[in-house]
């Protein structure tokens, strides 16, 4: 807990539920801002108290209207940096445009660097972030956080570890799934997938054993779920005994919710990165863990200069 001295926590619009959960678990209340749109949608902030020589941090996700979230959350550090705080911290749970991070034809964007120079030349000193999409975002911004130890956390005080199999639904997350089983000391599988174009996969094909096991597949996220679910029912034909997912980002846009409730997922576990409560409510196989505590410790250790590694890496919390 934080005693108040140097320090402010400003929420914008996209997610004030998790804002409330951090500024909590720090023991801070939220500090004042007016945010309000004008008639043409041009976002107008005012900040309504000093800042003057203070660690700032600003809460905003990139959901909802992402666009607008992102503007607000530029305008809110630009306001906050000519204000003279002393250090400025962007906590951003889910980082907008992060599944545009490479340059995968001809004249593409690299909208991820384009969104992480807007930030930094906004003011912006220091990002805090969840389970980027791929790791080589990383390399725009210090600070990117892991689901993992909740993830770990959850299999170890849920399951009989010796039962689960822990399964990437593709190559690209390997190297996650293969460090939450490493961990837990359990067998791997992944799927290798062809797509006829994004969100559309045409072939999977499960590389690893999974007959008799508990099958719990780990991603960054879960858009429409179309992956996720196709490579339940494959699990399910390969002889697992159940399947769970566990995903950091609930996006679950489209059918998502109709495709989780008709599939062999028994459940799928995710963080409140977003919103979740309207999705909860609309479909039963959802679960929801809260990443607001392990946030808010972030802060407190990035304001008194404490090792926020070794809560990750260390320490299952």
């Amino acid at each position: 807990m934080l005693n108040g001295s140097g320090i402010k926590i400003f929420s914008g619009t996209s997610h004030p539920e998790l804002a409330e959960i951090i500024a909590r678990r720090i023991g801070l209340p939220l500090s004042k801002a007016e945010i309000t749109r004008s008639g043409i949608g041009e976002t107008n902030v005012r900040i309504t108290e000093s800042v003057r020589e203070d660690d700032v941090y600003i809460i905003n996700t990139g959901c909802g209207a992402v666009n607008t979230s992102l503007m607000e959350l530029c305008i809110m550090i630009h306001a906050c940096k000519i204000a003279s705080a002393k250090r400025i911290t962007a906590v951003i749970p889910l980082f907008p445009y992060a599944r545009q991070d490479k340059k995968d034809k001809s004249r593409a964007p690299i909208t991820a660097k384009l969104v992480a120079n807007m930030i930094q030349k906004a003011g912006c000193d220091h990002v805090i972030t969840m389970d980027l999409h791929a790791s080589q975002i990383q390399g725009f911004f210090d600070v990117p956080l892991y689901a993992e130890p909740s993830a770990i956390l959850y299999i170890r005080t849920h399951f009989n570890v010796e039962d689960v199999v822990i399964v990437s639904p593709d190559a690209g997350g390997a190297k996650r799934a293969t460090s939450i089983a490493d961990r837990l000391g359990v067998d791997f599988a992944l799927f290798h997938k062809e797509r006829k174009k994004a969100n559309e996969v045409s072939r999977m094909v499960l590389v690893g054993n999974v007959k008799d096991k508990i099958a719990i597949l780990v991603d960054d996220m879960a858009d429409t779920c179309g992956t996720l679910c196709l490579a339940a029912s494959h699990l399910s034909e390969a002889g697992a005994q159940k399947v769970f997912g566990f995903v950091t980002h609930g996006i679950l846009s489209g059918n998502a919710l109709a495709t989780i409730a008709e599939s062999n997922l028994e459940k799928l576990i995710v963080t409140n990165t977003l919103p979740q409560n309207a999705n909860q409510a609309a479909c039963k196989k959802i679960e929801v863990i809260d990443i607001g505590k392990v946030l808010g410790e972030v802060i407190r250790r990035s304001h008194y200069g404490e090792s926020v590694s070794k809560l990750f890496h260390e320490v299952p919390y």
